[in-house]
């Protein structure tokens, strides 16, 4: 297609492929990965290759991956190897700059806790400490190390199962829930870019309701063809369980001022009357009018 640039990532080199995966894979949660070798030189070392990928068990990987200047193994991932423990720490924006200056290059048994400011405080079922500011830390057994290559720039995946939840009482709902209007974490963008997860930039979207969904595909013609209505008004249209009844619509026409779009010789000025307003029921997050506006035609 004319609008897309097609790469292979063959063609590239390992800078430019991971250069163009940083950038586009966003936002990425950060790991501030918590770990200890066997002579106990704890180190700690931030990594957005990071998420949560099983409930039962509880699991959360990350990938330290081999360095691409000379494809030499991160402490993080020595450490690992030798006694399969990890504390993950979230990262909120009062942190930011303590993990920033956690990555940087250390000699091996260098303790990145004194080097970035950030407090120890003992974990309850491993040995690597938890970071004491992180709103939520996670001790973890490691459970398996999936290499994914032999050379520099490959992920290293750290399956780890968690064994004990830390999680700030002030980030909690009356009913002991996490909220996410409180947490304000920072997630890794391209390049020297990060995201503040601030309140403001949440929103909630309505689940589909399950497998009876009528799908877009049983919405009007005219609705897939509207340069009005974008893919998202279509899909929360589309996420009703059954096609509205003639005897429904018959009954919203008259009781709204709709009858007056549909009573237009103009077929096209009909069309393009009907989707605004369908456009504005969903704007008032009124789903079930706009659903009826729609198949009024």
């Amino acid at each position: 297609m004319k609008n897309f640039k097609t790469i292979d990532p063959q063609d590239l080199t390992t800078r430019e492929v991971h250069k163009i995966l940083l950038n586009a894979v966003t936002p990425r949660p950060i790991a501030l990965a918590s770990t200890i070798d066997n002579n106990g030189n704890v180190n700690l070392s931030p990594f957005s290759y990071f998420n949560v990928f099983s409930a039962a068990p509880p699991i959360l990987v990350f990938s330290p991956a081999n360095r691409v200047t000379d494809n030499s193994r991160k402490d993080t991932l020595e450490n690992v190897l030798e006694t399969k423990e990890v504390v993950i720490n979230l990262v909120d924006f009062s942190l930011v700059e303590p993990t920033s200056l956690s990555s940087v290059y250390y000699e091996r048994g260098i303790d990145e806790f004194l080097k970035s400011g950030l407090t120890k405080i003992t974990s309850e079922k491993v040995l690597p400490p938890r970071v004491s500011e992180s709103p939520i830390s996670f001790e973890c057994k490691v459970n398996e190390v999936i290499s994914l290559g032999n050379n520099g720039g490959a992920g290293n995946l750290i399956i780890s199962e968690i064994v004990m939840i830390h999680i700030n009482k002030q980030l909690l709902t009356l009913n002991g829930d996490i909220d996410p209007l409180k947490l304000n974490l920072v997630a890794r963008m391209g390049g020297n870019y990060y995201l503040n997860v601030k309140s403001e930039n949440l929103f909630e979207i309505q689940k589909p309701i399950g497998v009876n969904a009528i799908g877009v595909d049983k919405l009007p013609n005219h609705a897939n063809k509207s340069d009005i209505l974008t893919k998202n008004d279509l899909a929360r249209l589309a996420n009703i369980e059954t096609l509205p009844k003639k005897a429904q619509i018959k009954k919203f026409i008259e009781s709204s001022e709709i009858e007056k779009i549909t009573s237009l010789a103009n077929e096209n000025e009909e069309v393009i009357l009907n989707h605004k307003k369908v456009k504005e029921y969903l704007d008032k997050n009124d789903l079930e009018s706009a659903v009826l506006t729609l198949f009024s035609i």
